[in-house]
């Protein structure tokens, strides 16, 4: 904090801070997934039979929309993501299998003040629950913060989704408050949790994610030893 002329408190001088460059269309490669544009007509027959594993739609709740019915709604669903000129829309390829497994966005992105928001998460029971699921995140918030140089990453979810609000705390983020009646979605009200990371906390947690990540964290089976936060600060 500083005083101006004025004798206010104002916020910390950023004498050498230039507006960030907006994430681009790259491939992010880790050890049990890779991530890269989203290709609608390439990726929906493998997506929609990737979510097509699930036994209902449960997955779906809180998500913007339903469960697409067929292949062809799958790849109109996806093709709105990839032309969404606010987003960067990511598939998730899980690396043993080379199949898409989920989807993944970049979104609200500021280059001025270096802030974006990882959101639009949709995991295929293929991802759930394996280690892929973590590195894709741990990938999004390297490229963020270590190669864009961005200062703050967001994530955000209906306050009821329960799922959501345990990931991005297993992740590092830190809660930041409740807006209430933020959204009419499906017809329902949807009060919305705010939750950040800042390149403040960043290091720290990326310790934690890449003691997760080392091989030596796994069984032969793949099975990890010691859970993401037990690494955390």
């Amino acid at each position: 904090m500083g005083i101006n002329q004025y004798g206010q408190p104002v916020g910390e001088a950023l004498p050498v801070w230039q507006p960030r460059v907006r994430p681009a269309v790259v491939t992010l490669t880790g050890k049990f997934c890779r991530l890269e544009a989203l290709d609608a007509e390439r990726d929906s027959a493998a997506l929609f039979n990737a979510y097509q594993q699930a036994m209902d739609d449960r997955d779906w709740t809180y998500l913007m929309g339903e469960r697409p019915s067929n292949p062809e709604a799958m790849r109109e669903s996806l093709a709105k993501i990839q032309t969404n000129p606010e987003w960067v829309g990511l598939v998730v390829i899980d690396s043993p299998s080379q199949v898409p497994v989920g989807t993944v966005a970049f979104m609200r992105i500021e280059e001025a003040s270096g802030v974006l928001e990882i959101g639009h998460v949709n995991w295929s029971p293929l991802m759930k629950q394996r280690s892929c699921a973590t590195e894709a995140i741990y990938l999004m918030l390297r490229h963020a913060f270590d190669e864009l140089g961005y200062r703050r990453c967001e994530w955000k979810c209906d306050s009821l989704n329960a799922p959501s609000r345990q990931a991005a705390l297993r992740f590092g983020f830190t809660y930041e408050g409740r807006f209430l009646k933020a959204l009419v979605t499906k017809g329902r009200n949807r009060d919305t949790d705010w939750f950040a990371m800042t390149e403040d906390s960043w290091p720290a947690v990326r310790i934690a994610f890449e003691q997760w990540l080392d091989d030596r964290n796994f069984t032969a089976l793949g099975q990890q030893k010691q859970r993401l936060q037990d690494f955390m600060p």
